[in-house]
């Protein structure tokens, strides 16, 4: 899952064409996406760390100055050859207008950038999860491939992937800094508090019939409450990527799905634990044996492909 969501963003995200380029990115923006706990404190507690003699060779820090030298690479080619272009960065690169003026190859870098860090890593995890409920919920799994074949549109593979933001969000708070004070829970916050609303707390309340329960159907009886199914936050700052995130997840599903036929590597459902950063993931990578599909009376394969494994550990 973390090759097929590098993927879209190096082609429909970044729009990378010069071959040498993408395959240099394709090795570099993993690690740089990578970078764990340590290294978000260690350069949040020393500004200049990267700027500095040693904390240039520290590996993530060499992996994002290559890959920048790429993406300008990647901004200079986009602005000699604009035609025909339908990735993200080619319409940042359009936007503005007559008041808005168009964003400079820095601000291009750092919005690339901020959709390479919130869009490859969090895309990656709901999909396993989604991978994950599915094989462990084998009625779920069936009715989806079912109305998937006969093409029967979008309502169950809609209500599949909401069921999993809801039981397994990846993200697990929405921070915010408050712009004014607010009462809470008869206590006062001040200006200037960061506050987190709790995803997880939120989505599994008795907002719910069997909140625990991984049962798609409930979308499909009534839309939810407001503000009961936040995986991607509320509000003004709602993920601005969020559409795209639902219709690359549901891309990806709908295409494995008709092509393979899935079962669950062990029988004992995956925890969710927290491996790199802020995602939280299957506990074992969400193993999953994939087999080539069987059309009706013929024989089954020989032996089983080897698991594969859909997210990452660490």
């Amino acid at each position: 899952m973390q090759a097929i969501t590098l993927e879209v963003i190096l082609h429909a995200v970044i729009g990378v064409r010069e071959a040498q380029r993408l395959a240099r990115l394709r090795a570099l923006l993993p690690r740089v996406a990578g970078a764990n706990l340590f290294a978000f404190w260690a350069e949040g507690a020393l500004p200049g760390l990267a700027d500095n003699a040693i904390g240039s060779r520290l590996p993530w820090v060499a992996a994002r100055r290559e890959a920048d030298l790429l993406l300008y690479e990647e901004i200079a080619a986009h602005r000699a050859d604009p035609g025909g272009r339908g990735d993200v960065l080619a319409m940042l690169m359009a936007a503005g207008g007559e008041d808005v003026a168009p964003l400079s190859d820095n601000e291009l870098r750092d919005q690339v950038m901020t959709l390479l860090i919130a869009g490859h890593e969090t895309i990656t995890a709901t999909l396993a999860w989604c991978f994950e409920r599915l094989v462990h919920h084998p009625r779920c799994l069936e009715r989806l491939r079912q109305e998937i074949a006969d093409d029967a549109g979008d309502a169950y593979l809609d209500a599949v992937v909401n069921e999993t933001l809801r039981t397994r969000p990846v993200i697990d708070n929405a921070v915010r800094v408050l712009q004014s004070p607010v009462e809470i829970g008869g206590f006062l916050l001040p200006e200037g508090t960061t506050v987190a609303a709790s995803i997880l707390g939120v989505q599994l309340s008795d907002a719910y019939e069997d909140p625990e329960e991984f049962r798609p159907e409930r979308f499909l009886d009534r839309p939810p409450p407001p503000y009961t199914l936040i995986p991607f936050g509320g509000g003004v700052r709602r993920c601005v990527g969020a559409s795209f995130a639902i219709m690359e997840i549901k891309t990806i599903l709908r295409t494995v799905l008709e092509r393979v036929a899935l079962r669950p590597a062990s029988r004992r459902a995956e925890r969710p634990v927290r491996w790199r950063r802020f995602t939280v993931t299957p506990s074992r990578g969400a193993r999953i044996i994939v087999s080539a599909k069987r059309d009706a009376g013929q024989p089954r394969p020989a032996a089983p492909q080897s698991p594969i494994t859909t997210a990452p550990r660490g």
